[in-house]
């Protein structure tokens, strides 16, 4: 029987139990409770959201508040950005007051000519910053934004793994089946340290991902959590496999300047017959290191374009106008500088890169084994010398390992990183939770007082 008929049974035997005047007021009290009852039981969440609703993050951000920790866990910079862009900022919200109103759904004109131009060069191609260019609320609104305007029920998405752990959820959100290929460490010589370059992509297993299918596949250079950049025959690989199965790229380059080494970005668009079939996504926050601004743009063809173009204009329609016109005036001052000392975009890998090479270091000394990256704000260590002394942390029996060593190293070390098995989907996570990522765009004092927490630590396991 159906739910409304077993209450409408029970509240009919109720009245009949009951005298004339009780019968009025129970009669009035149980059709409240009845209809109230049925409503709730509808399902309020929507099913796209099944799955998706549980953010991992959110315990560990808390478990770090509640204690005196160093954070290297979330990524963005504790340093102020650089003087030009603070006063372009100030400019915006001082001078021209209809920079207070609205703009182009699709763009503030003087942002969207500048990154058409811009990147028109460095991916040889006239873009045109009406049809080719959009901007957008960070890069993580560009690719929730592509996935709904391209990714249908059924369809499936190639996802590289380790992986920004939002590309799985914007997936499944859009209907979508997430399709995982992993990266996979090659041997390294005793004492020498690996780098992020030594993992690589399996050409074989690769190809065996797509089918008839496969709509997109999201390629993340340079990575996070790993700081892999992806070499030009890699891309190569990758491209002609889209191109034979006519698969969109959707190419997450929002680190594209923190690269190190001397080793080149290469965006896959900028590569034969890519162009066509590629989304290329970019951040300010990450650019200018200002992450709270929230600016990101996709570049692409007019084809994909035209239905990033309907979802934007249907949901947040634009983008604060004032953060546009501080981007448009930063990307004029680098275009101007651009390739000299005094650019940014060679300034700032310089910078971050002597942190990374602190953190490795400081890391190393503690007997831990960092991946050194090629690029991003990141590292992963490898942790497999605490696994395999320290196998039975407390935690849930089905709780990852780097999970489980996170919590303890907060409470007992006063240290916060990200476990690496958020970066991958539940059936490979065995196979990454030996992993740590930390964050090391942080200042001077940062550095230095996880510096502190590691000396106590091997002070520690030394007496």
């Amino acid at each position: 029987m159906a739910l409304g008929g077993i209450f409408r049974n029970t509240v009919a035997i109720c009245l009949h139990l009951v005298g004339p005047l009780q019968r009025k007021k129970v009669g009035t009290s149980v059709t409240r409770y009845l209809h109230h009852t049925l409503t709730m039981a509808k399902r309020v969440q929507a099913r796209r959201l099944d799955g998706i609703n549980q953010n991992p993050w959110v315990e560990f951000i808390e478990l770090a508040s509640k204690n005196d920790v160093v954070n290297l866990g979330q990524g963005f910079p504790n340093y102020p950005p650089p003087d030009f862009v603070v006063e372009a900022f100030q400019h915006a919200i001082s001078g021209d007051f209809m920079l207070y109103q609205y703009t182009k759904a699709f763009g503030y004109p003087p942002l969207t000519e500048i990154l058409a131009s811009f990147f028109g060069k460095l991916l040889g191609q006239e873009i045109d910053p009406l049809k080719n260019v959009l901007v957008t609320v960070g890069a993580y609104g560009a690719l929730f934004t592509a996935f709904q305007a391209l990714v249908d029920e059924g369809d499936e998405v190639i996802i590289i793994e380790p992986f920004f752990d939002c590309y799985e959820a914007m997936t499944l959100m859009a209907g979508g089946r997430p399709v995982f290929v992993s990266l996979k460490p090659t041997p390294t010589q005793d004492g020498e340290l690996d780098s992020s370059s030594n993992w690589q992509l399996d050409p074989k297993e690769l190809s065996s991902k797509f089918t008839s299918r496969t709509k997109a596949l999201i390629l993340n250079t340079p990575n996070n959590p790993l700081g892999k950049v992806f070499s030009k025959a890699e891309l190569e690989l990758l491209a002609s496999l889209c191109q034979q199965h006519d698969v969109v790229c959707i190419a997450d380059e929002v680190y594209q300047w923190l690269v190190y080494d001397r080793h080149q970005h290469v965006s896959i668009a900028s590569l034969p017959g890519m162009w066509e079939r590629t989304l290329t996504i970019g951040s300010a926050g990450k650019t200018f290191s200002v992450t709270g601004w929230k600016v990101g743009w996709v570049l692409g063809p007019d084809r994909l374009m035209r239905h990033l173009h309907t979802v934007q204009e249907n949901s947040i329609f634009h983008c604060p106008t004032q953060a546009q016109a501080a981007v448009a005036w930063c990307f004029q001052r680098e275009q101007l500088l651009f390739g000299q000392p005094s650019s940014y975009f060679v300034q700032l890998p310089q910078a971050v890169q002597r942190n990374r090479d602190h953190m490795i270091q400081s890391l190393q000394s503690m007997g831990l084994k960092p991946i050194v990256p090629q690029g991003s704000y990141f590292l992963i260590t490898d942790i497999s010398h605490f696994k395999s002394k320290m196998p039975d942390l407390p935690g849930a029996v089905d709780e990852p390992y780097d999970r489980r060593f996170i919590k303890w190293m907060i409470r007992n070390k006063g240290l916060v990183a990200i476990p690496v098995s958020f970066f991958c989907s539940v059936p490979h996570q065995k196979h990454f939770d030996h992993y740590i990522r930390f964050c090391f765009a942080k200042d001077e004092s940062t550095l230095q007082a996880m510096d502190k927490k590691l000396q106590e630590w091997k002070d520690e396991l030394e007496a």
